[in-house]
This record gives structure tokens, C-alpha cells and sequence, in this order.
């Protein structure tokens, strides 16, 4: 929050200050690091980009909305691969701009571990990196 006299701040100067926080991962090193059992990829895309574009095998999905209590490993409605604050959680949304802010409320919790990947879902899927159909 800001306080009285702090100028407001934009959108484009909070992702450069939270992104400053973390190092960000790129599709190829989260794909080697989701394969490798260092990290997991947590697709926080809403309903309707999953179903158009598909969705990355192995991902937890979690709406953004939820993200918080899900991943809380004090919380009561985690979801049950959130076991603790040492893990490494890589949040995927769309083109990289709300994860961000995803992984730095996740910074806030705890989860220092927690970090986004550069470009998104689509940035995955222009790495040529697998991506499967969405079934209903």
C-alpha cells in the first residue's frame, strides 16, 4: 500500500519492482526443471485460454483467483502438492504479465522459491515445448 504523500504507481513500474525480487525462467529451463522434479508449474490461465490453446502436461491449474490458498502450504484448502514453503513453484499465465504479480503475492507467503516464466503459455508454445489438447 502506498501512504499519504507516495506517489500512485503504475502498472509497468510495479512488474519492473516485483520482477526485481526473483529470477524469472525461460519455457526451456521450467520444462527441464518441471521434468527434472525441481519445480512445478502451476498454469493459473483462465478456463477459456486453456480450452482454445491447451495445456502444458503436468501443470497443476489453479484460477488466479485461488492461487494464494491453494499453493499456502498453512492454508486450509491447499491443495495437496503444496507441502511446504521450500518449493519451487513456476506460475504460467497467458504472456508472462500476471504471473509475475502471482509470483510475487506467493513471495509474500513465504514462497521464495516462487517465480514465473518469461512470456507465458505462449512463449512455451512458440518453444515448440509439449502441450496437450484440453478435453472437457
Amino acid at each position: 500500500m502506498s501512504g499519504a504523500g507516495e506517489r500512485p504507481v503504475g502498472i509497468d513500474e510495479l512488474l519492473e519492482r516485483v520482477r526485481r525480487g526473483y529470477e524469472r525462467v525461460e519455457p526451456r529451463e521450467a520444462y527441464a526443471a518441471a521434468r527434472a522434479g525441481e519445480a512445478l508449474l502451476v498454469d493459473i490461465r483462465y478456463a477459456a485460454l486453456r480450452e482454445r490453446d491447451g495445456l502444458i502436461p503436468g501443470a497443476l491449474v489453479v484460477e488466479r483467483n485461488e492461487l494464494e490458498w491453494r499453493l499456502d502450504p498453512q492454508g486450509s484448502h491447499r491443495l495437496p502438492e503444496a507441502t511446504g514453503h521450500h518449493l519451487r513453484f513456476v506460475v504460467v499465465c497467458n504472456e508472462g504479465y500476471a504471473s509475475s504479480l502471482a509470483a510475487a503475492s506467493l513471495h509474500q507467503l513465504g514462497l521464495r522459491r516462487a517465480t514465473d516464466l518469461v512470456g507465458g503459455f505462449q512463449s512455451w508454445r512458440a518453444a515448440g515445448l509439449p502441450v496437450t489438447a484440453w478435453e472437457p
